[in-house]
């Protein structure tokens, strides 16, 4: 049985980019994460351990987004990454990083990378 589980619009502040400034000044962040998964037990048991727990799902996030890089694609791998070693009762992940308002040179509203594993 396929199930997903989303935690979606996880807004944070960080300090990702290439330019100087940005490891500053910082900017805003959402990361949508979608995990399919089982959870057939949780749903019979009304059981937590059965089942991904949001709460660590958010702070994985946060704790990678809190680490410096350049490109969100990397920060982006390391959030896949840590989700996966973590939470081993995952068959898929996709995670979506968007940054809001990137010093582009242009009016732009967001820039945003999708990594599906």
């Amino acid at each position: 049985m396929k199930h997903t589980i989303e935690v979606n619009g996880i807004k944070i502040y960080a300090f990702h980019g290439c330019l100087p400034e940005e490891g500053k000044i910082g900017g805003h962040y959402l990361v949508d994460v979608m995990l399919n998964t089982d959870f057939s037990l949780a749903a019979a048991t009304d059981d937590l351990q059965k089942t991904i727990d949001y709460v660590v799902v958010n702070k994985i996030v946060r704790e990678e987004m809190a680490i410096r890089s350049k490109l969100i694609e990397h920060v982006g791998q390391r959030i896949i990454n840590r989700l996966k070693s973590q939470l081993t009762t995952i068959d898929r992940v996709k995670l979506k990083v968007t940054k809001i308002c990137p010093p582009i040179n242009g009016d732009v509203q967001n820039v945003a990378i999708i990594i599906e594993e």
